[in-house]
């Protein structure tokens, strides 16, 4: 447990009432010191109602993601990453920017011993198109469960 008797006092956005940013460039993720350092253990984020627009056409495109990461000094904070992934609602971004841009954010955020993100979009022109991104080999003791969001097969 941290020493001090305010160790979150730098967090801006959880327990307080915040606007969705405008913009992911307006979005902060913020992160806390990582309660066990020295553990392999994998934090996973889902995202099953991710939205964003198409920059060309302004319809909207929808997606599942799944973000994985194994921790070294420092976690992400769950309100603000779901501000920063709420904060593309608005945005216009391809599919392979915007599952890069937010890999390449979070790691920027944290500097994970490893990530991992699958962007599952739905069809659009009716192809879906699937993003994944990772930093390299999963450190090699990490037990590393399936996504568990299966290949679209329409309806």
């Amino acid at each position: 447990m941290p020493k001090s008797k305010k160790p979150y006092r730098d967090l801006t956005l959880l327990g307080r009432k915040v606007a969705l940013p405008a913009s992911p460039d307006e979005a902060v993720l913020e992160r806390v010191t990582n309660p066990h350092p020295g553990a392999t253990y994998l934090v996973r984020f889902n995202a099953p109602e991710f939205t964003c627009l198409c920059p060309l056409t302004g319809q909207p495109d929808f997606a599942h993601f799944v973000i994985d990461y194994v921790p070294a000094k420092h976690i992400i904070e769950s309100k603000s990453l779901k501000l920063f992934l709420g904060s593309f609602r608005n945005h216009g971004t391809f599919h392979e920017d915007c599952t890069l841009a937010i890999a390449k954010s979070v790691g920027a955020a944290i500097k994970p011993r490893w990530l991992r993100i699958g962007g599952f979009w739905y069809p659009r022109g009716g192809m879906p198109i699937d993003i994944f991104y990772q930093t390299g080999a999963p450190p090699k003791d990490l037990w590393l469960p399936d996504p568990g969001v299966p290949p679209y097969r329409g309806r």
